[in-house]
């Protein structure tokens, strides 16, 4: 039988994940000499010396952040950049638009490694649909990586934001939805233009009209929205009866009290909103989970896809995780390290690793 190639190394480093033979960071939280930005989200970015990302991401970034010094090294999906002996390449995440997975192969030995980023595997609208390469190692965020986070159907939760927005109207109220202004607001702007009769009248939060406007750039329909100044006055009072208030979550201190002499119902779209009391800790009317990230269950569906030797789990659930994929027989770790090696897998005597080699150095 022949040996398989040693893997492309992957490290945890400073709280991010590091390629050694290419001295590529990647979403590390601090600007860096060469940095992979796999989405325009906040907490991915930094302003690294030379940054790899898609180039729907770069766009965002520009539009979002106007880094001055920055190096943009930014790739079509799909297409190879050569560097170090290793090629690299980005397919879609997912997660939203130009979010990018990391494929990284040794040009000498073919040994393959895939870092997904936050990624969603359930098509969306406002987002470029997933593919997934095969790899030798596969580098998984977990955010959902526990048994409780099944979400239900896009579909399913889409038609509830609906009935909310008609209830609402129909009780002379102004539906106001919380969500981010990047990824969550668009995702969410062409559901209910698809779920609801139209055209629909939005006014949302400059922050979301000007994400609203770099995203439809990329190609997404997204609609005209009229826009409110949060800083002067209420900026509900000029709400009609039939129209939509979007907002990011932090700005939700402009919103408080009725809008002139109708009610406000408020409504926030997260993921999260799978928890039982998310309703009463965020304080809003309604909560639907609508998810930008994969689920527990999708999470095992890309292991399944990407068919790896090893799996290395970041952020959220990554010991929980990880330790769902060893009792599967999967050699499947977490980066930052601390598993808990379970003494039932070794109970007849060898280590698990009928999907993938296993071995206890993994552990360390």
């Amino acid at each position: 039988m022949k040996k398989p190639p040693p893997p492309v190394a992957i490290v945890a480093r400073e709280r991010a994940a590091f390629v050694p033979a290419i001295d590529l960071w990647l979403d590390p939280p601090r600007a860096r000499d060469w940095g992979f930005v796999s989405h325009a989200h906040a907490d991915h970015f930094a302003r690294h010396r030379r940054l790899l990302c898609s180039r729907p991401t770069r766009t965002l970034i520009e539009a979002r952040y106007a880094p001055k010094r920055t190096e943009f090294v930014a790739l079509d999906f799909g297409e190879p950049l050569d560097i170090g002996g290793h090629r690299l390449r980005l397919y879609p995440a997912g997660h939203i638009a130009g979010s990018a997975q990391l494929h990284v192969e040794s040009l000498a030995t073919g040994a393959s490694l895939l870092y997904t980023g936050d990624f969603k595997a359930r098509p969306g609208h406002a987002a470029e649909a997933p593919e997934w390469p095969r790899a030798d190692t596969l580098v998984m965020e977990t955010t959902f990586g526990h048994p409780r986070y099944r979400l239900p159907a896009a579909e399913e939760v889409v038609a509830g934001m609906g009935q909310f927005v008609r209830e609402t109207w129909n009780a002379g109220a102004v539906p106001v939805l919380l969500c981010y202004s990047l990824g969550k607001a668009q995702e969410t702007i062409l559901a209910l233009e698809r779920s609801l009769p139209g055209p629909l009248k939005w006014r949302v939060h400059p922050a979301i009209e000007e994400m609203n406007r770099a995203v439809a750039g990329l190609g997404f329909p997204l609609p005209v929205c009229e826009t409110f100044d949060p800083k002067t006055g209420d900026p509900l009072a000029a709400a009609g009866p039939d129209e939509i208030v979007m907002m990011p979550p932090m700005a939700r201190r402009f919103s408080a009290g009725p809008s002139g002499d109708r009610p406000l119902r408020v409504a926030m779209i997260t993921g999260w909103g799978i928890d039982p009391s998310a309703r009463y800790r965020f304080g809003v009317d309604a909560v639907f989970p609508l998810s930008d990230h994969a689920d527990y269950d999708d999470l095992h569906r890309c292991v399944e896809r990407v068919a790896p030797r090893r799996v290395y789990t970041v952020h959220g659930y990554t010991k929980e995780f990880a330790a769902d994929l060893r009792r599967n027989g999967w050699d499947a770790w977490s980066l930052e390290g601390g598993d808990q090696i379970e003494l039932d897998l070794f109970a007849d005597g060898e280590p698990p690793g009928s999907k993938g080699r296993s071995s206890m150095e993994s552990a360390q």
